[in-house]
C-alpha cells in the first residue's frame, strides 16, 4: 500500500502550432517533456520555477483541463489520465483546484451564493437547506461574513476574491487541491493571509496540496518537498529544508540566490544568469539549462541529464538532473 496520493510518470503536454492559409500543423509547443512526481498524503509539495517553465500547465494537466500528450497521471489509485467525463466527474470531488486569478476564475455574473452551490449542484449532493448551511460554513471557514451571499465578485478585493475562490474549491471536502499561483496576483500583506488560511485548512481538513508558484520564499513558507522546474522539465526535487541548505543544480541555486534577506549585514553572493529562457518551440539539445549555465561544458550540449540521487548527500530523496553534479562548487 503506498502512501502516495498522486504519481505522475513522464507527463508530457504538447500544443500544436499551425500556420498558413489551410491552419496546418507546423510545430509543437514542449510544455512539458516528461515530468515525474510524487505527492505523498497530507503534505505539500511545491512546484516553482520562472514564468512560462510549464508549472501551471503540469496542475492543469494534472486536474485533467487538458489531455495529456503522453505519460501517466494516477490520483488515489486510479489512472485519471485514461478515464471517460462521467468517471472523471467522480474524481474531481477529490481533487480541485485554486487558480492564480481569483477575479479571472470567479464568473462575474452570478452572485456568491450561486458560485458556492454550484460544485453542489453538478454533483448532487444534499438538499437546498443543506446547501444553504454549507455554504454558511464554508464562508466562516475562509473569514469571510456570511453577508457577501448576495454580492458580486467585482464587489470584493483581490484577496477576498482569492478567499472565495478557496472556499469553491473545499466546498466538496476534497483530499487534494492544486494551488496555482494562488498569492502572486496579490498585495504582499495579504499573500501572508492567504498562506495561513491555506495551511489551516490542510490541518483542519487533511488536505494534500500541490502547490505551484515562482517566488521560492513563499514555496519555502509552505512546502515539505519541492520540485524546480525548468523548460518542461523537473531539474531537482528534494525536501524543502534540504533544498535550500544543499542545492546541487546550478538553476535551484540561482533561484535561491535571488531571494533577498533582510538584514543589511549579511551580504549574498547572486548567481546571475546569462540570457532569456529558451523559446518551448525549440527547446536546446541535450540539458536544456546549458544555454544559461554558467558551469556548461561540451558534454551538456549532447547528453540528456537524468533525474539521479544528488551525489554528497546521505538523502537518496534528493534527485537532480545535472551532468556535472559533485563536480562544481558554488561557493
Amino acid at each position: 500500500m503506498t502512501d502516495n496520493l498522486l504519481e505522475v510518470e513522464k507527463l508530457k503536454m504538447h500544443f500544436p502550432i499551425h500556420g498558413g492559409i489551410l491552419r496546418r500543423k507546423v510545430g509543437w509547443v514542449y510544455a512539458v517533456d516528461g515530468v515525474s512526481l510524487k505527492v505523498k498524503k497530507g503534505e505539500t509539495l511545491g512546484l516553482v520555477g520562472e514564468s512560462g517553465c510549464g508549472k501551471t500547465t503540469v496542475g492543469r494537466t494534472i486536474a485533467r483541463l487538458y489531455k495529456p500528450t503522453a505519460g501517466n497521471v494516477k490520483f488515489d489509485g486510479k489512472n485519471i489520465d485514461r478515464l471517460k467525463q462521467q468517471e472523471l466527474r467522480e474524481v474531481r470531488r477529490d481533487l480541485q483546484m485554486i487558480f492564480q486569478d481569483p477575479f479571472e476564475s470567479l464568473n462575474a455574473r452570478h452572485t456568491i451564493q450561486e458560485i458556492l452551490q454550484e460544485p453542489f449542484e453538478i454533483h448532487g449532493i444534499g438538499s437546498p437547506a443543506d446547501r444553504a448551511e454549507e455554504i454558511f460554513q464554508l464562508l466562516d471557514r475562509v473569514g469571510m461574513d456570511e453577508n457577501a451571499l448576495t454580492r458580486f465578485p467585482h464587489e470584493f478585493s483581490g484577496g477576498q476574491r482569492q478567499r472565495i475562490g478557496i472556499a469553491r474549491a473545499i466546498a466538496l471536502k476534497p483530499k487534494m487541491v492544486i494551488c496555482d499561483e494562488p498569492v502572486s496576483a496579490l498585495d504582499v500583506s495579504i499573500q501572508s493571509q492567504i498562506l495561513n488560511l491555506l495551511l489551516e485548512l490542510q490541518s483542519e481538513m487533511k488536505l494534500t496540496y500541490l502547490f505551484i508558484a515562482h517566488d521560492l520564499a513563499v514555496v519555502k513558507h509552505i512546502s515539505d518537498r519541492i520540485a524546480v522546474m525548468y523548460l518542461g522539465n523537473i531539474v531537482e526535487y528534494a525536501d524543502a529544508d534540504e533544498l535550500y541548505q544543499n542545492p546541487v543544480h546550478p538553476y535551484t541555486y540561482a533561484l535561491l540566490s535571488a531571494i533577498p534577506i533582510a538584514d543589511p549585514e549579511v551580504k549574498k553572493e547572486k548567481q546571475i544568469l546569462s540570457g532569456d529562457v529558451p523559446s518551448p518551440i525549440n527547446p536546446p539539445s541535450g540539458c536544456v539549462f546549458h544555454t544559461r549555465c554558467p558551469f556548461v561544458k561540451e558534454v551538456c550540449k549532447i547528453e540528456i541529464p537524468e533525474l539521479l540521487p544528488a551525489p554528497g548527500t546521505d538523502n537518496n530523496d534528493h534527485l537532480q538532473a545535472c551532468l556535472r553534479a559533485g563536480e562544481i562548487s558554488f561557493v
